[in-house]
């Protein structure tokens, strides 16, 4: 099948674009990779020091010549979707060691999980933890004592984070081990309907604890369709997890399998042997049109319009927003998976899965087929499902249709013409909008502004009463800037109740939503923040608003705005408690979200 022309000419805008700092990049990565294995430039006593806790291995390491996989780990046990990790770095050492190598645990990167902190204050250092996550890991390789990497990591900021860190050492090659979904406990949009029964007064805590206990109620990723398994899909759709690898379920024979050969292929594409296939080979500008294609197809979380800018700068690669609202129109959204619909990535993965949207989309020309990936070169090994058959894994001819149209359908046949993300530009800036799961009558609400300055003030007024009528419920000063642009998932109760009452209803903020934002229109991500003197600092209560995912419109109807004086602002309570003291630093110097809200190369 032909490329898809937008599809052509957004890849060669981007390749334009990105040239001067793509090619400096791979300069560098061609300066490392001819350094050769870098342990073997190592003193003695160095050396001794990197080997001295192998054990049985230590021996091996200290002869040189065999391969040396480092192991960047993201598990602690409080996130359900790490907590398998426990058992990786074991597995792992087993395997390379029979296959005649050795691997050690290079370093553990922090992960905080987004579910706890929601509306909390430990959700303002959520962002800036991605970076961390990248430096964390950039710490644990920087010994100098590997020939290729696995990075387990799973959840919202964490693969990014890790993303980042492989291409800053993009001359090694490097796998991406997931650790699947957990099993399909109470139905999202039950859980959904009790979080808004809660919200509105009509059930109380415990009943509330009861739903949230028994969707979330054992190890592995949270099954809706939010950031955490939208970055599972990028792995795949951008070739650096193994086909089939992101939902398989933890602790299965299936899984450990998979993680076996992830590790053993990792080694097998280093420099010591025929294979060689460093990150910055498979990490190119298709394989990011790929991952934008993927998003949009499946309606994936907003999270990543800017983790994607974000992962893309460290390899020289340059994309904007425009880029994810073209590459949107010409994309159809080919799943409904909660909160775009009723089921969950279990059930998405039984439908067909990642590899049957693959080759739907393939076969429509909307993917780049001849992109270098681990499994080898074309984005074809991805239509392919890992079997366990007699104890050993391999891979066969994935479904080649959907065996569930209610979920997954061909790009033939779309559920809409047009992907999941649209992108908003009007004199109150620039800003995005998840709409595949806003219902076609939701799509543009023309109404009055709320303004507030915190999401706790906006559940205030909805228990007072005082948001009736048709609203656009503006939250500023929710910026990377201002307080590391939280997300105001809490907020989607109360506004769903608003919308339920047949209000006209709307969300417009310079901070984030979740990968689990829907049905609700949310104008969000908006550039300028208020804290670059950005319009929406500048709104006041009853401003006529109009905030349009049809027209890709976000404007101010009400005349002379623009010319107010921006009031003063106290964010003093945004500096301390809950570590946010500890990442000043990070609020004066990250850039804005459409350039990645990264902290690095500002």
């Amino acid at each position: 099948m032909t490329l898809n022309q937008t599809l052509a000419d957004v890849t060669n805008r981007i390749i334009d674009r990105s040239a001067p700092m793509r090619s400096a990049y791979l300069a560098r990565m061609a300066e490392a990779t001819s350094q050769g294995p870098a342990r073997g430039h190592l003193s003695c006593s160095g050396q001794a020091h990197a080997y001295a806790g192998a054990g049985k291995d230590q021996t091996r390491l200290a002869e040189g010549g065999v391969g040396n996989l480092g192991i960047v780990t993201s598990y602690n046990d409080m996130l359900s979707a790490h907590q398998p990790f426990e058992r990786y770095p074991e597995l792992i050492r087993t395997a390379i060691r029979a296959a005649g190598g050795t691997a050690q645990v290079a370093g553990g990167v922090p992960a905080m999980c987004d579910g706890v902190t929601q509306g909390a204050p430990g959700m303002e250092l959520s962002l800036f933890s991605r970076d961390v996550i990248a430096m964390a890991a950039g710490v644990a390789l920087s010994h100098n004592t590997f020939d290729a990497a696995v990075f387990l990591g799973v959840c919202d900021k964490i693969v990014p984070g890790l993303v980042i860190a492989a291409q800053s050492f993009g001359h090694l090659p490097a796998v991406f081990l997931p650790a699947g979904p957990m099993a399909s406990g109470l139905a999202n949009d039950e859980k959904a309907k009790v979080r808004q029964q809660f919200a509105a007064g009509e059930c109380d805590r415990d009943a509330l604890m009861a739903a949230e206990m028994a969707a979330y109620h054992g190890p592995g990723t949270c099954t809706f369709y939010g950031t955490a398994n939208t970055n599972q899909m990028l792995m795949e759709f951008m070739g650096l997890h193994l086909p089939g690898a992101s939902f398989v379920p933890p602790n299965t024979d299936l899984r450990d399998a998979l993680t076996v050969e992830g590790a053993k292929r990792a080694l097998s594409l280093s420099a010591l042997g025929n294979d060689f296939t460093p990150v910055c080979q498979i990490l190119d500008e298709k394989a990011f049109v790929n991952g934008i294609v993927g998003l949009m197809a499946t309606g994936g979380s907003t999270n990543l319009l800017i983790h994607l800018v974000a992962m893309a700068r460290t390899g020289g690669i340059a994309l904007d927003w425009q880029d994810f609202s073209d590459i949107s129109a010409v994309v159809p959204l080919i799943a409904r998976v909660y909160p775009n619909g009723l089921a969950d990535v279990n059930h998405f993965h039984a439908a067909g899965g990642l590899g049957y949207a693959i080759s739907t989309l393939l076969d429509a020309g909307l993917l780049h087929p001849d992109t270098q990936t681990v499994a080898g070169e074309g984005l074809a090994h991805y239509t392919q499902d890992p079997k366990l058959i007699d104890g050993q894994l391999v891979w066969q001819s994935g479904a080649g249709q959907s065996l569930n149209d209610k979920i997954l359908r061909p790009a033939s046949d779309p559920f809409q013409p047009t992907g999941g993300l649209s992108r908003l530009s009007g004199s109150l800036g620039t800003g995005v909008m998840k709409i595949s799961a806003v219902a076609p009558e939701h799509r543009i609400v023309e109404a009055p502004a709320r303004v507030f300055e915190d999401q706790d003030s906006v559940k205030t007024a909805f228990k007072a009463g005082e948001l009736t009528g048709d609203v656009v419920v503006v939250v500023r000063y929710q910026g990377p800037k201002s307080n590391g642009m939280p997300e105001l998932h809490s907020l989607t109760p109360v506004l769903q109740v608003l919308q339920g009452r047949g209000q006209k209803v709307a969300l417009v903020t310079d901070g984030r939503m979740s990968g689990a934002s829907g049905k609700v229109p949310a104008a969000i991500h908006v550039c300028p923040e208020a804290l670059d003197g950005g319009p929406i600092a500048q709104l006041r209560d009853g401003d006529l608003l109009r905030v349009d995912a049809v027209a890709g419109q976000l404007e101010i109807l009400t005349p002379g705005v623009t010319e107010r004086e921006i009031a003063p602002v106290d964010l003093t309570a945004n500096a301390f408690g809950t570590g946010r003291d500890l990442f000043a630093t990070f609020r004066q110097t990250v850039g804005s979200a459409d350039t990645g809200a990264t902290v690095f190369g500002n």
